[in-house]
This record gives C-alpha cells, sequence and structure tokens, in this order.
C-alpha cells in the first residue's frame, strides 16, 4: 500500500513540474527551430529573414483611412461603403501575409521542418539519460533457525522489510566515420528495515563501444537521415519562398479583378443612365410625333437590358469583394473599399526580354528546378547506401567495466576490478531479401529522379512561353480596346446629335451604346490581365522578388509603354 502511494505521489509531483517546464520547452522548440531555419535562410534568395510563426498583430483596420461618399453606382449597396476602411493593394498584403489563415499554415509546415532537423541533428550529439527507482517490500515467513538453516517447527513467522534503491546515469554519443561510444554509472543499495539494519551497496561503471567494419561502415545510414533531414529543410524553405511569390501574384490577381468588376459596375450605371436619357428624349419626340413608338419600344428593352446588366455587375463586385476578404483573413461582415486609385494607376509595362533569354533564367532562378536536381543527387547517394547494405555485416564491439568492492557496504567502482570484453561479429547474409529489394527500389527512384529534371525542364519552357504569349496577346488586346473605346465615344457622339436633331436611328444608338460599354470594360480587363500576366511572367522566371509585406518589386526588364 505505501509503495501504491508512493508512486502515486511521485506521479503527481512530476506531473506537476511537467506543467512548471512546459513554457520553457515550447521556448527550447522555437530557438532550435528558428535557429536552424536562420542558418539556412541566406542559401534560398528572397526568404523571409525574419520568419516566425507568432501571429503577436491583433487583426485591426483602425490605422485605415474610411469613405466618406456613397457611390451612386452601386445602388442601394453604396451606403454600406459610408465608414468602410478604404484598403489599397500593399495594405491588403500585409494584411493577407499576417492573417491568411493557408499562409499561416504554410509557415507552421516550415517550422515543423526545422524541428524535424533539430532532432535528427540531436541524434549525434552526446545523448545524456538518467533513472531512478525506490521501492519498500515487505515479507512475512518462516523464522530460519540459524544453526540448521531450516524453517523453525513452532509456526513462527517473521516479518522482514526493506528499503530498495537504485539509479542510473548514462551516455551515448554517435560519432560520425568512428562509431558508437556508451557509457553507464550504475548505484544500487538495499537498507533492511526490520531484523537486520544492515546497508548493502554495489556499484558499477560501464563503456561500450561499437563500430561497423564492412557493411555500413561509417555509419552511412545513420548519416544519411542527418543529411536528408539538412536537405529536405532546404527543399522546405525554397518551396515557402516561391509559395510567397504565388500567394502575392494570387492576392494581386483578386485585389485587380475585385476592381475591375468595380469598374464594370460603374460602366454599365453609366450606360443606364445614358439608356434612361435617350428612352425618356424619345419618348418627348414620340409624342410630338417626330419618331415612330417602334423605335421608342427598341430604346425602352435597351434600357431594361442595361439595368439587368447593371444589376448583375454589381451583384458580382459584391461576391469577388466578400471573397477577397476571406482571402485577407477578415470576416466577410468587415466593412472595406478596395482604393480604386490602384487601378488607375495601372499602365502597360511590357518586357524587354526574349522569350529564349527568359527561359536561360528560368532554368537558372527557378527554386523549384533547384530543388528537383537536388533531389536526383540524393536519390544517388541513397543507391549507394543501399548498395553498401548488400555487403556482409561485420562488427567490433568492446566494452569494460570498472565495479566496486564487494567487501565494503558503500564503495565506488574500483580500476583495479572490472572486466572487460571485445568481439567481432560477422553476418554472411545468407538472407538479402529486403535489402535486395530496397537496392531495386532505389534504381527505379534514381531513374525517376532523372526523368523528373526532364520533364520539368519541359515544364518550366511551356510556363514560360505560354506567359510571354499571355502578356502579348493581354497587350494586344489594350491597344484594340483603346481604339475600341475612341470608336465608340464618337459614334455615341454621333447618335446623340442625331438624336437632338430627331434623326437617329433607335437600333444605332442601342448598338453605339453597347459598343461603347463593351469597349470600355475590355479594356479596364485588357488592363488588368497585363498587369498580373507580367507578375506572372516574372513568377515563372523565378525573379519576382517579395518583401516582407508581401509587396512586389518589379525587376528591370519592363517598360512602360
Amino acid at each position: 500500500m505505501f509503495a501504491r502511494h508512493g508512486r502515486f505521489a511521485g506521479l503527481c509531483l512530476l506531473l506537476a513540474l511537467n506543467g512548471c517546464t512546459a513554457n520553457y520547452y515550447r521556448k527550447s522548440a522555437d530557438q532550435a527551430a528558428y535557429g536552424a531555419i536562420k542558418g539556412k535562410t541566406p542559401l534560398v534568395p528572397d526568404m523571409d529573414p525574419r520568419f516566425t510563426i507568432e501571429q503577436t498583430n491583433q487583426l485591426s483596420l483602425a490605422g485605415l483611412s474610411t469613405a466618406t461618399d456613397a457611390p451612386q453606382f452601386l445602388g442601394a449597396d453604396g451606403e454600406q461603403e459610408v465608414g468602410a476602411h478604404v484598403v489599397n493593394l500593399e495594405q491588403a498584403l500585409d494584411l493577407a501575409v499576417k492573417h491568411n489563415r493557408s499562409y499561416q499554415s504554410r509557415k507552421e509546415q516550415l517550422y515543423l521542418s526545422g524541428l524535424a532537423l533539430t532532432l535528427a541533428r540531436h541524434q549525434f550529439a552526446p545523448l545524456f539519460s538518467s533513472s531512478a527507482e525506490v521501492d519498500y517490500a515487505v515479507q512475512r515467513s518462516d523464522k530460519i533457525d540459524q544453526l540448521t538453516g531450516l524453517p523453525l517447527l513452532n509456526d513462527s513467522l517473521v516479518e522482514e522489510a526493506k528499503v530498495t534503491a537504485g539509479g542510473t546515469i548514462g551516455a551515448s554519443w554517435l560519432l560520425r566515420d568512428v562509431g558508437r561510444i556508451t557509457a553507464a554509472f550504475t548505484a544500487d543499495a538495499i537498507r533492511f528495515v526490520t531484523g537486520d539494519p544492515r546497508l548493502t551497496t554495489s556499484s558499477q561503471l560501464s563503456a561500450t563501444f561499437f563500430r561497423p567494419l564492412l557493411r555500413n561502415a561509417g555509419f552511412k545510414a545513420e548519416a544519411e537521415a542527418l543529411l536528408t533531414a539538412e536537405h529536405q529543410l532546404l527543399y522546405d524553405l525554397r518551396d515557402f519562398t516561391r509559395y510567397r511569390k504565388e500567394f502575392s501574384v494570387q492576392i494581386a490577381t483578386a485585389y485587380y479583378g475585385a476592381l475591375g468588376l468595380r469598374d464594370a459596375a460603374k460602366n454599365n450605371f453609366l450606360t443606364l443612365k445614358s439608356s434612361r436619357k435617350n428612352a425618356e428624349r424619345t419618348r418627348a419626340m414620340v409624342q410630338e410625333g417626330r419618331i415612330t413608338t417602334a423605335d421608342l419600344g427598341r430604346l425602352e428593352q435597351q434600357e431594361l437590358s442595361a439595368e439587368s446588366s447593371w444589376i448583375n455587375a454589381v451583384r458580382s463586385y459584391k461576391q469577388a469583394l466578400d471573397t477577397f476578404k476571406i482571402q485577407l483573413g477578415l470576416s466577410v461582415d468587415a466593412q472595406i473599399v478596395l482604393n480604386e486609385d490602384d487601378l488607375r494607376a495601372l499602365q502597360i509595362r511590357h518586357p524587354e526580354i526574349s522569350v529564349d533569354d527568359s527561359i536561360q533564367v528560368a532554368l537558372t532562378a527557378r527554386l523549384d528546378y533547384l530543388n528537383t536536381k537536388d533531389q536526383f543527387d540524393d536519390t544517388v547517394r541513397k543507391l549507394d547506401v543501399t548498395v553498401n547494405f548488400l555487403k556482409p555485416s561485420v562488427d567490433l564491439t568492446a566494452s569494460v567495466s570498472p565495479y566496486s568492492n564487494p567487501n565494503l557496504n558503500f564503495s565506488f567502482p574500483d580500476l583495479q576490478r572490472y572486466r572487460w570484453d571485445a568481439g567481432v561479429k560477422v553476418d554472411p547474409g545468407f538472407d538479402r531479401q529486403a535489402e535486395r529489394d530496397a537496392y531495386r527500389s532505389a534504381l527505379i527512384d534514381r531513374n525517376r529522379a532523372a526523368r523528373a529534371i526532364i520533364q520539368q525542364e519541359d515544364e518550366i519552357k511551356l510556363e514560360v512561353r505560354n506567359s510571354w504569349r499571355t502578356l502579348d496577346q493581354a497587350k494586344r488586346n489594350y491597344e484594340i480596346s483603346e481604339i475600341g473605346v475612341k470608336l465608340a465615344e464618337r459614334r455615341v457622339e454621333e447618335q446623340n446629335l442625331r438624336a437632338d436633331l430627331g434623326r437617329a436611328n433607335a437600333l444605332d444608338q442601342v448598338d453605339a451604346q453597347n459598343a461603347l460599354n463593351e469597349s470600355q470594360n475590355q479594356r479596364v480587363q485588357a488592363l488588368v490581365t497585363h498587369t498580373i500576366a507580367r507578375l506572372q511572367f516574372w513568377n515563372n522566371m523565378g525573379i519576382l522578388y517579395i518583401k516582407e509585406n508581401g509587396q512586389w518589386e518589379d525587376p528591370k526588364h519592363a517598360k512602360a509603354q
């Protein structure tokens, strides 16, 4: 009973100590993981130098300016913008980097990779261990005759209680290309509480050395595990850095996409106003008998169609804005307005670099391509490890154990009293099926990795060429839409003049107004498309550099048109 209660009290004490030190272990893990990541950050261009998974900044829009006007082109939804926070692109990127949930998950994934590396490194550091045990035992048995050594016949019983204590302190150290060394100090003690109050103690110091001589000589498997973890963190750093670039492009795409839909709603509203004006003017002319009712009906149908298009455009904009809020990490209920100045500031900045040069830059700068090539080297190295496992196993072991003087009640290990042994363990390897299969699998992995390099090289070339074509197409579409807007504006002006003179044709008026609205929307869409395509082009080349707040730096290979 006493022993059971003692163990329960020890368990409670252990849990209490564990709770007190949980914060210490968290800080220790952070220091190790961040240290591993920081150590490899210089190897990855454009990696965030202040990487952290802590979210210390509370989500707040208090520092942003607020809107004071209710835009008429949004109808009833325009009133909701009064007092809403105005967000520009740079602020949107900063919010997304700090509060986007997927972005936070990717950061945590990188942190865990750094933590895994610290564990792999830990295996090659001196590892210390210790344990202790105290036990209270009671035994009731027959009393023994001191002369005969036999139990007495008078059924007398004697109760004996003793306390047993023991402890071990050990250390293990795996040295690359040397071997594994282990050492331990063990002490045991027995104290009889009743009867003979003697104290018996013993202690022992032991050391063991283990080294493979042939198969897996130099601990290649253990060293390979550490090297794999080192490389994996580098790969994850590259993947995260590339993700940062893609993330900024995604936020910019959604931002400009929502602004484009807002501009489309404005254009559709202007078209609706113009259609109403034309219909009202035509009604007056019908009453004067200058225009037929057939022309009026056509214009009234145009008015209804324009109103429907405007309602749909407002709905599309509001839906895109709500989706964008989630991308930023905001609540859907958050009241924000995107800064229209960013849309007006857009201009065509076309890259001045050939497609062939772009491909060469991409094959040099793309981080994912560097990963693929390095992963091929990993498979070659792992293949060498599996070949080594096909050899016979020859291991050298040696140990020495000084122990205490058994004639003394208490003493430390005596170097004059020891046991030692040394030997060689040989396994000729009659059964190597598992090793054979591992070797064949490693051959396949190497061949797959070699094909992956060729495959990704072709994919990069295709991505760069396609993004170049998209850029060129967006540039041409913008130039065409510019001409289209000017032509449509002249047509509308002409039709308005003819309407004032009572000589307008309703069909021509409807067609001119629709052409103007369509060409204006096409111009904005082409400008937005070219901007996003340019960012994607830099990203496909691997030279889109991202600041800490997610904002990018435009390379110098672009010129304003």
